[in-house]
């Protein structure tokens, strides 16, 4: 039934926009006019330039992968996936479930769900070191913000639906 009613609305929808495009004006803009002359058109005079080279500056505001902000930003990443984990490991054990389709394939032991928020850990890490060495450091930050936002969402979450 649903099916149908879609067939429906998508024929119809293609018969209107085919009328539309067949007589709206702007389709027809670039058509030639048979009562038009064309307009002599002027050879233009091109003249040579001389190359411009333009060096490229090197950027000083880099830093180091390692520094003080990164730092924080890892372990708080680090100390919220591990909460994350405590908090869904006792949630699996009183009779909960997993929500997270990903997680849910690791949650039937704790070695394979610590497995989970260790390997979460590490691909925050190397994928901030891939955006610091491609020149993207304000997503090399955005890296472990999005994941502190995630872990703390699920860690409330878990806590709160205990």
């Amino acid at each position: 039934m649903t099916f149908r009613r879609f067939s429906e609305f998508f024929r119809l929808s293609a018969v209107v926009l085919v009328v539309i495009g067949a007589f709206h004006p702007t389709l027809h803009a670039q058509a030639l006019l048979a009562s038009a002359p064309l307009p002599d058109a002027p050879t233009p005079f091109v003249e040579a330039a001389s190359p411009i080279v333009i060096t490229p500056s090197r950027v000083s505001a880099e830093h180091r992968f390692w520094d003080k902000q990164n730092r924080v930003l890892f372990v708080a990443a680090a100390a919220l996936n591990g909460a994350d984990f405590a908090v869904t490991r006792a949630n699996l054990q009183s009779g909960g479930r997993e929500l997270n389709p990903l997680v849910r394939m690791f949650g039937r032991s704790t070695a394979g769900l610590a497995a989970n928020f260790v390997g979460e850990t590490a691909g925050v890490i190397s994928l901030s070191y891939f955006f610091h060495k491609t020149g993207h450091h304000k997503l090399e930050r955005a890296v472990s913000l999005v994941n502190i936002g995630g872990s703390a969402g699920a860690v409330s979450f878990g806590l709160a639906h205990r």
